[in-house]
């Protein structure tokens, strides 16, 4: 009955996939489901944009680590010009896989659409480095890049770096995006945002993680084949964080204290996807704190539709969406 919700586009894909046979993440090694994902990532997705600007630069994460980064924009580095608002841009992968590569045609069309820069950063991954690293590169970009505003501080390890208004980027503009994995950690660094007293405009959520437990009714209903499967979420899970850790909040936003005062929120779910009860629930909770929250929920689709712009319309209609509410927050 499940597969009946799809879309046709939705189910073409789906059939393709069926047909092609390829190896689940979960059956690889790490290495080799990291190739296979910057492999397979721009099969569906658009033809990358050729911007003005695409600059791959090192950011500073956790402990002055140094983190590849790109920033792209459709407007050229001008030098002495005004500032750009500035997204920062988690990918999605587990934690495990992922890099610049496989999220730049998104990236691309999230800098056209919104007017804003986007940078997109490599934090660490696991199993090499594990649970909180990836969070605590995401805080320490975000507050590299909101080093300008009053009372935040730019870490004092990373003399390296370069200043965020020298690339052009106006660091009290900033609003957090990510999918899935990314998702998450765009969650919590708002949370983190919060506590610091740090002005985000907007947090974009797309298809995130939650919750503690793979447990909810989506997770049973949509287990297998729907493309994040079962499997793949405990293949991921393990790698990436110990089971007695795993009711951390910044693991599972789900389980912070409070999220009063967090950014307003765009929370973008897929309605065939087993983490969409704990995205409702987590939108659910915004709301409850008195947060902005918008929620689109997406008919039809499955995880990680957002980057199958070639054959799946949904995406552009929502990637047309984020970049709207991005460039209404940025630019008030």
């Amino acid at each position: 009955m499940s597969a009946s919700l799809l879309t046709p586009q939705m189910a073409g894909v789906l059939e393709r996939v069926r047909r092609a046979n390829p190896p689940p993440f979960y059956a690889m090694t790490v290495e080799e489901a990291r190739r296979a994902y910057v492999e397979r990532t721009e099969v569906l997705e658009l033809p990358r944009l050729r911007l003005p600007r695409v600059e791959d630069l090192d950011v500073p994460g956790a402990g002055g680590e140094r983190l590849r980064a790109r920033l792209v924009s459709g407007r050229p580095a001008a030098a002495g010009g005004p500032l750009q608002p500035v997204v920062l841009y988690l990918h999605g992968g587990g934690f495990t896989i992922g890099e610049i590569a496989t999220h730049d045609s998104l990236c691309r069309q999230l800098a056209q659409r919104s007017g804003a820069a986007v940078l997109s950063v490599e934090y660490r991954l696991a199993p090499e480095h594990r649970f909180p690293s990836a969070v605590d590169d995401t805080w320490a970009v975000m507050c590299w890049l909101a080093g300008a505003q009053p009372g935040i501080e730019p870490p004092q390890d990373a003399a390296w770096a370069p200043n965020p208004a020298s690339l052009g980027l106006d660091g009290g503009r900033l609003a957090l995006a990510g999918d899935s994995a990314g998702g998450t950690l765009a969650a919590v660094a708002a949370i983190h945002a919060r506590d610091l007293g740090l002005r985000v405009a907007l947090q974009v959520l797309i298809t995130p993680g939650t919750a503690a437990r793979p447990d909810s009714a989506s997770h049973r209903l949509f287990a297998h084949g729907f493309l994040l499967e079962a499997a793949g979420i405990e293949w991921f899970f393990d790698h990436y964080i110990d089971p007695h850790l795993r009711h951390d909040w910044r693991f599972a936003p789900l389980e912070a204290h409070d999220l009063d005062g967090v950014a307003p929120a765009l929370v973008v779910l897929a309605e065939c996807d087993p983490l969409v009860d704990e995205g409702v629930a987590y939108a659910d909770r915004l709301r409850a704190a008195g947060v902005e929250t918008e929620l689109d929920l997406v008919r039809g689709v499955t995880h990680d539709f957002i980057k199958m712009g070639r054959a799946i319309p949904e995406a552009l209609s929502t990637q047309a969406l984020i970049g709207q509410r991005l460039r209404e927050r940025l630019f008030p």
